[in-house]
């Protein structure tokens, strides 16, 4: 389960080509495809591909992706001028392989309130307004990650006032499982 649900994907791309070009077909230009991204980063584990997909930005990829003006996929990333950004655009900047190196993944910025103010959250908060602003003013990407931070917050507070009513609840005596064959799996459904 590890191997095909874990290591298949979580390999460095700089060691392992077949992360992201496929073996049969190993061509930059459906490697610089966000598709090629969703391979991977797509259902109920990993929702990277849902969320771009309905973004502004997905959108704007989805609707123009087959326009060579709008996207030349021909050309190299440090070189391209999308009409808006594709995965690999903004993740592997410039055509850098390690993708971690300019990683945009919000989740890895500290956002817990004990690593605020340390020197790598800064530096990861101020390389993803670097990425941001290539399009954008900084700040523009800055409120985002404002915005960011307060949404981090309240789901803290809400996940907190959660397991406080389930407390609540199990000192009641009202916290008994719901039988196995009447509750929804984890992703809600019966």
């Amino acid at each position: 389960g590890d191997t095909t649900g874990c290591t298949f994907c979580h390999t460095s791309s700089e060691e392992r080509c077949s992360t992201c070009h496929q073996r049969h077909q190993f061509n930059p230009v459906v490697a610089r495809k966000s598709e090629q991204c969703k391979t991977c980063h797509w259902g109920k584990d990993h929702r990277d591909w849902e969320a771009y997909d309905i973004s502004i930005h997905g959108t704007v990829y989805q609707v123009n992706k087959w326009d060579p003006t709008q996207f030349d996929m021909s050309k190299k990333l440090a070189d391209a001028d999308y009409v808006g950004p594709t995965c690999q655009y903004c993740h592997i900047r410039g055509g850098h392989h390690n993708v971690q190196r300019l990683s945009t993944v919000y989740t890895s910025m500290g956002m817990s309130n004990a690593d605020r103010g340390a020197p790598l959250w800064k530096e990861k908060r101020d390389t993803w307004v670097s990425v941001c602003d290539d399009c954008h003013s900084p700040r523009f990407a800055r409120e985002n990650l404002q915005a960011m931070d307060e949404a981090c917050k309240d789901a803290g507070l809400k996940y907190t006032e959660t397991f406080k009513v389930a407390e609540n609840l199990m000192l009641d005596g009202m916290g008994e499982p719901m039988p196995k064959d009447l509750a929804p799996d984890w992703s809600g459904q019966h």
